[in-house]
């Protein structure tokens, strides 16, 4: 079963193609995107022993040079350091404007490489091949790219689209059952933001997907990624309507930054514990249904995700160590903090009249429970 969705930004559109065995066809889909028979591909020390060598046979089979570097893997990875290694290796290689840079692993490869290639000579030209289930239906779509810094998550990137994105479903088998779950997490993420059909669907089929079902997989990726693509291509530069992907992010990056980007917390699982936090939140402030928190916690145990901040290994700071992380978060405007609540499963909104008080009762609350 093949899908294909395209996002529509004029002269930036793409299309992100969806299949089990998808990389052996990389040749052929890269085509039209080669000015000359050679490509640069950035990737990590754990995807390298994976693909590397056989998408690299395959495109030297089809006459096409290859060149790669394989940095260390980790969501911490994702700085400056390795940003530096990446631009002046690719420079090294001698890399044009039109060539093409292929970033190959999950989420924190996607980012890193494509703010390489956004910085590099203004602007090269490069692809996403997301081996994850997280940079499948979120990171590798939308061309938000960038590093981490000790101040929070994401805070130094660029707007850079891809020219393609190729999903291959098959690489989800060699995730661990952890990784799998966490990108499990921004799937769920779409039915809860913006389509409740979804997330009936989800309730009824993620056991299937988690499992393996690769028709289940396939509906689920090609389903989350026309979500995203269509709020990008009505907002692209994050200026409203993008904001609402960002359910459970404000939470999550907190706890993200507040661990270290360790792996202690994914950024998935940081993700389904924010959902969770923001449905209670918006029942508490008596904007949102009130059983709904319930029913996304009660999805969220029986797929085996984290929802809970006694879910979390280890010690977390106090409530108003995480406020203040918060405060770091990209949606802050005008000295404001701003959340994405739900009135219901598939309805959000953005506000910025979020009690302190009752935002730090809900930590508290959650803290004290991990004691």
């Amino acid at each position: 079963m093949t899908q294909a969705v395209s996002l529509d930004l004029g002269s930036r559109s793409y299309r992100i193609e969806i299949e089990a065995g998808l990389i052996s066809s990389t040749p052929k889909l890269i085509a039209p995107f080669l000015r000359r028979q050679r490509v640069y591909i950035l990737t990590d020390e754990v995807v390298e022993a994976l693909y590397v060598d056989d998408l690299s046979s395959i495109l030297v089979e089809a006459g096409i040079e290859v060149a790669y570097l394989a940095l260390p893997s980790g969501e911490a990875e994702k700085n400056w350091s390795n940003l530096i290694r990446s631009v002046e290796w690719l420079l090294d290689q001698q890399v044009e404007r039109n060539d093409l840079v292929i970033a190959l692993g999950g989420g924190v490869i996607g980012d890193l490489a494509g703010f390489a290639a956004a910085i590099l000579r203004r602007g090269v030209n490069y692809i996403q091949i997301p081996t994850t289930l997280l940079a499948q239906v979120d990171s590798s779509v939308g061309g938000k790219t960038g590093i981490n810094s000790t101040q929070g998550k994401n805070l130094i990137g660029a707007f850079h689209q891809p020219s393609l994105v190729l999903i291959d479903v098959d690489t989800l088998d060699s995730l661990p059952e952890r990784q799998l779950l966490a990108g499990y997490g921004e799937v769920a993420k779409y039915g809860l933001l913006g389509d409740e059909e979804f997330f009936w669907w989800l309730e009824e089929n993620g056991p299937a997907f988690a499992s393996g079902d690769e028709d289940a997989r396939i509906r689920a990726i090609e389903w989350s990624v026309t979500t995203k693509a269509q709020v990008v291509e009505e907002d692209e530069r994050e200026g409203d309507r993008r904001v609402l992907l960002n359910l459970g992010h404000t939470f999550g990056h907190a706890l993200e930054t507040a661990t270290g980007y360790s792996s202690r917390l994914l950024h998935g699982e940081g993700v389904t514990i924010g959902c969770a936090l923001a449905f209670e939140l918006s029942a508490r402030l008596g904007l949102g249904n009130r059983e709904a928190p319930q029913r996304v916690r009660r999805h969220f145990d029986r797929m085996g995700l984290k929802s809970r901040l006694s879910d979390i290994p280890g010690d977390l700071p106090s409530a108003e160590t995480l406020i203040s992380l918060m405060w770091q978060d990209k949606k802050v405007v005008d000295g404001r903090l701003r959340f994405v609540l739900p009135h219901g499963i598939g309805a959000t909104f953005v506000t910025d009249e979020v009690p302190q008080a009752e935002l730090m009762g809900l930590l508290n609350d959650h803290l004290g429970a991990k004691l």
